[in-house]
């Protein structure tokens, strides 16, 4: 469970032209039928939008898509006893909502447009006002009245210059960092492969000595967690994250100790690396027989969930993770088989468009198309990362289109937080392309901010994650990517120890 930590914020004042991704739904309920098993979320009933620190939890639907529909009001909240569970929030600042949702997932769907986005607006516009009074309409048992939110006036708007120099950002990064300590298991672990990336990444990008102990912890975890033999399920991501992660921290200390253990995980990745048509399993054939390679050359180099060729193979995912592991590692003094390195971002190479739009496996969805950007931010990490100079050019399409098409950031396949994370740290290596991106989804971290400072998990294309840790989750990477523009990380331009 979460642990309460006090803060309260709303992130940034918004741009005049907003995008970001909304959730699908489904006649049989899905998302909003979808379950928090535990945490603050637990009591609350479905899947809901968070809508920032006012304590209130929505759902869009189909039948009014210009309402927000109240799903749920936290106690001791500026909602409660205000908002009731069934009312339909129709306005705000004295004006309707007007412009309907298009809830979907897709490039013409894409977007908080709508009553996300004027609420969104609405509350920013609130935490900038010295009355600090969000003015809501409301409709109740078919009748319309105002209603009122009184906000905490210690909670200020955010610097235009979001997330740099910004003073509220630090309130709000101390806070994020104190829930992730507290949260930290025994074993040194914060939980699933995402949350043990971008938790200790986020804590070591915070420059902060009194943390270094909690991501050590992180770090022997991983160690001890991998091994050059492992037959444990969807094995791969847990040997990038500790890859990925054990190597920054290295970089930034020097402990001789990792080297042995990075040695190890390399000797691992390069038995679960996809290269030849032997490892091919015999089963697939069967349980998959579009999906498997029918020559040398298809999905060469990449990496699955498991080793070798298993299910449907390799992915763009996990692959450009694995060539940011190899590039880090041999950072870190590693000998880095260079054909195995090559390969890598050879099948990277082939799964991009001519946009930069990095596709699901080694090839291309078409040059002009474009949808979740995980990949995308994946791969130019990894490129950026490359000790190929010629490799460099590709990072530069891939953050292109990142800032041109913004509006999937939040909407990523299968774990849509990893995707943002991934997003954010690829966009990164142009300062001026991670800004619009930021700009344009302002209204994701203003409405995921929940009344005790922690984050929301807000409703997706997909929910992985979601049950277990609908806060921790998008609290840790809400803690990394606001955590970037320190530069603490070698992956953001600190110079190794």
């Amino acid at each position: 469970m979460i642990k309460k930590f006090l803060l309260g914020a709303a992130l940034a004042a918004l741009s005049p032209a907003i995008a970001a991704a909304q959730v699908h739904y489904f006649p049989d309920g899905r998302p909003w039928k979808n379950q928090a098993r535990k945490g603050p979320d637990a009591e609350v009933q479905g899947w809901l939008y968070n809508l920032g620190i006012t304590g209130i939890r929505v759902k869009l639907v189909e039948e009014e898509p210009t309402h927000l529909v109240v799903g749920h009001v936290f106690k001791d909240s500026p909602a409660d006893g205000k908002i009731r569970v069934g009312d339909h929030i129709v306005g705000a600042r004295g004006l309707d909502f007007e412009t309907p949702h298009r809830n979907g997932y897709g490039m013409k769907v894409f977007g908080p447009q709508g009553p996300i986005e004027d609420f969104a607006d609405a509350l920013d516009r609130a935490l900038k006002s010295k009355q600090h009074v969000l003015k809501l309409k409301v409709q109740r048992d078919g009748k319309r009245k105002p209603v009122e939110l009184k906000l905490s006036k210690k909670i200020d708007a955010y610097a235009k210059s979001f997330p740099f120099e910004c003073d509220r950002t630090e309130e709000v990064l101390e806070g994020l960092y104190e829930v992730l300590v507290e949260n930290q298991q025994q074993n040194g672990s914060f939980g699933d492969q995402v949350l043990n990336t971008f938790a200790p990444l986020a804590l070591l990008s915070s420059g902060e000595r009194k943390y270094r102990k909690a991501v050590e912890r992180n770090v022997r975890f991983h160690a001890q967690n991998t091994s050059r033999q492992d037959t444990s399920g969807l094995v791969n991501w847990k040997y990038m994250a500790a890859a990925i992660v054990m190597s920054e921290w290295y970089l930034e200390t020097g402990d001789r100790w990792v080297i042995e253990e990075l040695q190890e995980v390399y000797d691992f990745l390069c038995t679960t690396q996809y290269l030849d048509l032997s490892q091919v399993n015999e089963r697939v054939r069967e349980s998959h027989p579009d999906a498997y390679p029918k020559n040398a050359s298809q999905q060469h180099g990449g990496w699955g969930h498991n080793p070798g060729f298993e299910g449907y193979g390799p992915i763009a995912m996990i692959t450009g993770q694995g060539a940011l592991a190899f590039s880090m590692m041999e950072k870190c003094g590693i000998e880095v088989d260079e054909t195995r390195h090559r390969a890598a971002y050879d099948f990277l190479s082939r799964g991009t468009g001519s946009n930069g739009y990095v596709w699901y496996g080694d090839s291309v969805a078409g040059d002009q198309n474009w949808a979740d950007m995980g990949r995308t931010g994946a791969s130019s990490i990894a490129h950026l990362m490359s000790p190929f100079r010629e490799h460099k050019k590709l990072a530069k399409k891939h953050i292109a289109i990142m800032a041109e098409q913004p509006d999937s950031f939040p909407d990523t396949h299968a774990s849509p937080l990893m995707g943002m994370g991934y997003g954010a740290l690829g966009t990164f290596g142009d300062q001026k392309a991670f800004k619009s991106l930021m700009a344009s989804n302002r209204w994701w971290f203003l409405l995921s901010e929940c009344t005790d400072g922690t984050f929301s998990y807000q409703p997706n294309r997909d929910s992985n994650g979601y049950g277990n840790s609908s806060r921790l989750l998008a609290t840790a990477t809400t803690a990394f990517i606001l955590s970037l523009p320190q530069e603490n990380l070698v992956m953001t331009g600190k110079r190794p120890r």
